[in-house]
């Protein structure tokens, strides 16, 4: 098969072969109660989900919901890391909990390979993947990284108040993954609109939703063909020009990891970033000890990702079982609580300060299991050069309006207004 053949066909034709999937009423408004009824699509939980999962851990360790056609949410570190572990009984078809689940018929692949791979088809995709993101690979786009961070605190030209998520801590992931992919820069604020429908409108209607989810396909297939028409020396070609046991990559899965590396790569990212400059606005003692030993900053990203880890994966039941003293359904979802998780005082202690000198860190903020993130350089890279670059420019600075720094929704948490004053 020639490359150009496996993106001619049109994503949005029918398929009459491929099953349709389940459809979920949508459940909005007030949680009753977090253990029977929880959602992490609520403004109390966007707000400030910690003290929700440390109440659940002493009193209902597994929540249950009826919320998204069901699921459970595991708040202790060894349920998460059992679950995480457990290819056997839990897939990963779809890690975003939402009102649809897709087909089963989609595993092993899942429609963002490798995150959404159940074995044996995961080793593969995701090995696939290792060389473009290896601790020396990264290093080469530090450089790069640290000249955009300064130039966007350039940008600030004098004034007294930023919005650090804003005006800082999203275009950082956005450039790099934009320059690793061969994207237009320009098409920033697209991705953006991509990651909120994707990560954030898991209660839009299903079919409101999946098209949205077209957009970003549409969107996708555009720069691929561009692609094949003017090769260069990108992720994107690289995965045009990869070959998987032997066969070049079927075109669903191209795409498909170009929407893993622009949602995930980007959000996750971006949230981390904004979430440790939320923090040392807030904490002088810690934002001054940076700017004096500089060398601990490295320390303190690993605590910030614990404290504040961003993401949340889901998984979904395989089959009916009894699972530690609870009947898990097949189909029934499974939110991972990464954050929850590294905030278990069984595994971390003093689990809910933030010591940003701790120096013992095994933290879950990139995952457990065969699914740990696989741009966790690159993730690590990123914060740490926004953050040294932040604090070497402004030194001193804090929040202007406590009350005006708003979370995102879903999965992935972090500041999405944070209002700074600087100076």
């Amino acid at each position: 098969m020639a490359v150009d053949d496996r993106f001619t066909r049109d994503h949005r034709e029918p398929d009459d072969d491929r099953p349709a999937g389940t459809r979920n009423e949508v459940i909005t408004g007030p949680v009753a109660d977090w253990a029977t009824d929880f959602s992490h699509t609520e403004p109390e939980w966007a707000a400030d989900p910690y003290p929700i999962q440390d109440e659940l851990r002493q009193r209902c360790p597994i929540a249950r919901t009826e919320r998204f056609g069901g699921g459970w949410l595991p708040t202790r570190y060894s349920d998460v890391a059992e679950i995480a572990y457990d290819t056997e009984r839990f897939s990963s078809r779809s890690v975003v909990m939402s009102n649809f689940r897709p087909p089963v018929e989609l595993a092993p692949m899942g429609v963002t390979p490798p995150i959404s791979s159940d074995p044996p088809f995961h080793h593969g995709a995701r090995k696939l993947l290792l060389p473009v993101f290896t601790r020396s690979a990264v290093a080469k786009r530090e450089e790069s990284t640290r000249a955009l961070c300064h130039s966007l605190i350039d940008a600030f030209d004098g004034r007294l108040t930023v919005d650090a998520a804003h005006d800082y801590a999203q275009h950082i992931p956005m450039r790099v993954i934009a320059d690793m992919l061969g994207f237009p820069p320009e098409d920033g604020p697209r991705f953006q609109e991509f990651i909120e429908s994707a990560l954030e409108g898991v209660n839009s209607p299903p079919d409101e939703r999946m098209e949205r989810m077209n957009l970003l396909f549409d969107y996708l297939y555009e720069q691929i063909r561009d692609h094949v028409d003017d090769p260069r020396d990108d992720l994107t070609t690289y995965l045009i020009n990869a070959e998987l046991y032997g066969n070049k990559l079927e075109a669903e899965h191209v795409a498909g990891t170009m929407a893993l590396l622009l949602i995930a790569g980007i959000d996750t990212t971006w949230s981390a970033i904004g979430a440790s400059l939320w923090h040392l606005a807030k904490t002088p003692a810690d934002r001054e000890r940076l700017v004096a030993e500089p060398e601990l900053v490295p320390t303190a990203v690993e605590e910030m990702l614990r404290a504040y880890a961003p993401v949340t994966m889901a998984r979904l039941v395989k089959q009916d079982m009894r699972w530690h003293d609870v009947d898990m359904k097949a189909d029934d979802w499974v939110l991972l609580s990464f954050p929850a998780a590294n905030r278990d005082p069984a595994q971390f202690d003093r689990a809910g300060e933030v010591v940003i000198d701790r120096e013992v860190n095994r933290h879950a903020a990139f995952g457990l299991g065969i699914h740990r993130c696989v741009g966790s350089h690159l993730a690590r890279m990123e914060l740490r050069v926004a953050l040294e670059v932040w604090l070497e420019r402004i030194p001193r600075f804090s929040l202007d309006d406590p009350e005006a720094v708003t979370w995102a929704k879903g999965q992935v948490r972090g500041p999405r207004t944070l209002p700074l004053r600087i100076g």
